[in-house]
């Protein structure tokens, strides 16, 4: 096996991968290391375990509305050509693969690629996983139905670099669907001191509150790409349960985003 031996052109891909304007290599070089642990559930990423179920349903259900899909369907994203940017392990990937769409994950990580290779190899699913940026795919000329873009815009170190490059990716009318979370007192206090310092959930440093986005921020952000936000939804979680659920008025925490490109590429007049 080659999986460790470093391949001639490899090291200056990579630095080159890491000088596009989206990728922080500190981020980069962080989940890297989690890499192995991506498919625990009682691992380092418990929290997107956790949180998978209700991405998921956000993610097929608007995306059915937006494609004009029946939910009820054995297979409703068939024939849709979708992208996972930041993809990670695949833990959308697989489960967006299975409700028929072509899933193309793709994450600046290698390590996190060739762990969500393994995995879906493994499983028998069918998705196109790249060690690639999304300005590296948006240059290629790639095109799409739709984008998830989910836990990843925190990440990143050139916000309007990264939404232009997926504003390019997106074949016209179509839409992206976003999670992050938001700037406040309980987004600190649940993410960073709780999730990392108190129950442990994360490794610390895994979250920088001073890069989340307030639904506001990211609206205009969007906007300035020429996307228009179509959806808010919030995402809380219940201790008792330990479980999540969509809410449709509090966002102080995590929320998701459904962003429809904007025809002919114009700036969204809610900018």
């Amino acid at each position: 096996m080659t999986i460790n031996k470093e391949k001639p052109g490899n090291k200056e891909k990579l630095n080159s991968r890491q000088q596009s304007a989206s990728v922080d290599p500190a981020e980069i070089a962080h989940f890297s290391a989690m890499a192995a642990t991506w498919w625990d559930p009682n691992g380092p990423f418990k929290p997107l375990h956790k949180l998978n179920p209700t991405r998921i349903g956000y993610a097929r259900d608007s995306l059915c509305e937006h494609f004009g899909r029946n939910t009820q369907d054995a297979l409703p994203l068939k024939g849709l050509r979708i992208l996972d940017i930041g993809c990670g392990g695949g833990l959308l990937s697989e489960p967006m693969a299975r409700l028929g769409a072509a899933m193309v994950g793709a994450d600046a990580s290698e390590k996190n690629i060739k762990t969500a290779q393994a995995h879906a190899d493994e499983m028998g699913i069918a998705v196109d996983y790249r060690n690639i940026t999304a300005e590296e795919l948006a240059k290629a000329g790639e095109k799409f139905d739709a984008i998830l873009n989910m836990e990843v815009i925190e990440h990143v170190a050139d916000i309007p670099s990264f939404l232009t490059a997926c504003h390019s990716l997106l074949k016209n009318e179509g839409c992206m669907v976003m999670s992050t979370l938001n700037r406040t007192a309980k987004s600190w206090a649940m993410a960073i001191a709780g999730a990392e310092y108190i129950m442990r959930w994360l490794p610390k440093g895994t979250h920088d509150w001073h890069r989340f986005l307030k639904p506001s921020e990211l609206a205009r952000a969007l906007s300035n790409c020429a996307f228009e936000t179509i959806d808010l939804k919030g995402m809380v979680y219940h201790p008792f349960s330990s479980e999540w659920s969509l809410d449709e008025r509090d966002f102080s925490v995590n929320y998701l985003v459904l962003a429809q490109k904007t025809q002919n590429g114009k700036k969204a007049q809610n900018g």
